[in-house]
């Protein structure tokens, strides 16, 4: 019975997560993601990949966890539908394929089925079953999949399980289901006035994260690992890929396969993302920033903590060396650095947090970065150098037609070329 106590708290109450507005690429018509794969099933089933330290409650085959940190990496399969259970999925197509803005479907939780668990710390050798339980798990999702990358999804503060997949899923979802999603599940407090709980529960989840990178590598087909850092989910992925940066001889640094790695709204202090970057910045294929400076949820997370969040930095916060850094940096295209605000982005709210899934523009620049690894100039956002040097990117006006034309022209130049299925497909 204490057992599942603990599980019905660490559920609490869990706002329901609706279907987000359809990306910009998708919604003009020139890019259709659902009827690519013909393999597909055309329903409104959705199954990713969930990985988290939290300490589990109840059977495996029906999980439910804590909101406390425990000794062991987890993982295993989530079951998420949209809609009802006899929500047709033709109608889920047309909200998914225009940019209708009515009502839009929840996204449900079925179940979450563990397959596989390792310590946090020792070796892994001596766990053949569960490796062999991974390497499956996401072979055979890639498998089935298009696109051969996997993508870890990583979520905020004050997040239940719930919320975080259902999050992951939608970008699931919006790639035509044609990607393999992993959503990695740490322990939030799940409470908005329990920040300094999820601070502490994210600062003991990085070397989880970090051992998730490493098994991903070393034991699945994946081309690259691509990482959406959302909120406060930076402070496990920055310090992870830090470790890992510090820890990993020059030779070896490309055997992880990173591939983009996207910090949207980061909420951890900007000196400390500067300093953890320097040590991983050569790892992955792209690093990306996506600030809006005057972010509501980041102002008041400034103000506790004291110092400026990467999400919306304060130039201030960092020392003359550290400026200089992230300038060459930017202006190098080792980290591309992405305004986002109410004037460059038809629309959306001044004060945004949560714009990388609210706004079209936005997961539209994403979704095209992650599928087909494009850099800003190409996926059609604009440079601009400020008068201290530093170099950023920004959407224009005519973002959605800038982004039909580069799907036509994408689709015309890589007819044929086997490094681009997505393309193809068409």
């Amino acid at each position: 019975m204490l057992i599942l106590a603990i599980a019905i708290l660490a559920i609490g109450y869990q706002a329901t997560v609706y279907l987000m507005p359809t990306p910009a690429v998708i919604s003009t018509g020139e890019l259709n993601p659902f009827d690519l794969n013909p393999g597909q099933e055309k329903s409104n089933k959705i199954q990713i990949l969930f990985a988290t330290n939290r300490i589990p409650a109840l059977q495996a085959d029906n999980r439910m966890y804590t909101i406390f940190p425990g000794n062991k990496l987890r993982m295993g399969i989530v079951n998420i539908r949209i809609g009802d259970k006899g929500t047709p999925w033709e109608n889920i197509f047309k909200l998914s394929t225009s940019a209708e803005r009515g009502r839009r479907p929840a996204l449900r939780l079925e179940n979450l089925q563990e397959l596989a668990q390792y310590p946090l710390q020792g070796s892994v050798a001596s766990q053949p079953k569960n490796t062999r339980a991974l390497a499956e798990m996401v072979n055979d999702a890639l498998e089935r999949s298009i696109d051969k990358d996997v993508t870890i999804y990583v979520h905020g503060a004050n997040t239940a399980v719930y919320r975080a997949c259902a999050q992951a899923a939608q970008y699931q979802h919006f790639t035509g289901q044609n990607s393999v999603v992993l959503a990695f599940l740490w322990p939030s407090a799940e409470n908005l006035f329990a920040y300094g709980t999820d601070t502490r529960h994210a600062l003991k989840s990085a070397p989880a994260f970090a051992r998730l990178l490493n098994l991903l590598a070393e034991h699945t087909t994946a081309r690259k690992i691509n990482i959406i850092a959302y909120s406060a989910g930076a402070q496990i992925v920055s310090p992870a890929l830090d470790i890992i940066g510090r820890n990993t001889e020059k030779e070896m640094r490309k055997t992880l396969r990173l591939g983009e790695v996207y910090f949207a709204a980061a909420d951890i202090a900007v000196n400390t993302f500067v300093k953890h970057a320097q040590s991983y910045i050569d790892m992955p294929r792209s690093t990306t920033v996506a600030i809006n400076r005057s972010d509501s949820v980041l102002a008041l997370a400034a103000r506790r903590n004291q110092v400026s969040r990467a999400g919306s930095p304060n130039r201030e916060d960092l020392s003359q060396d550290k400026n200089r850094w992230v300038d060459e940096a930017a202006m190098t295209s080792r980290l591309t650095i992405i305004k986002v605000n109410s004037e460059t982005v038809s629309g959306m709210s001044s004060r945004s947090h949560d714009f990388w899934y609210t706004h079209p523009w936005v997961s539209s620049d994403l979704l095209t970065q992650f599928l087909f690894h494009k850099a800003p100039r190409e996926r059609g956002l604009v440079e601009i150098v400020r008068q201290d040097n530093l170099h950023y990117w920004a959407f224009p006006p005519d973002y959605p037609q800038r982004i039909i034309d580069i799907i036509r022209a994408a689709t015309e130049a890589r007819a044929g070329n086997s490094d681009n299925k997505i393309i193809n497909a068409q």
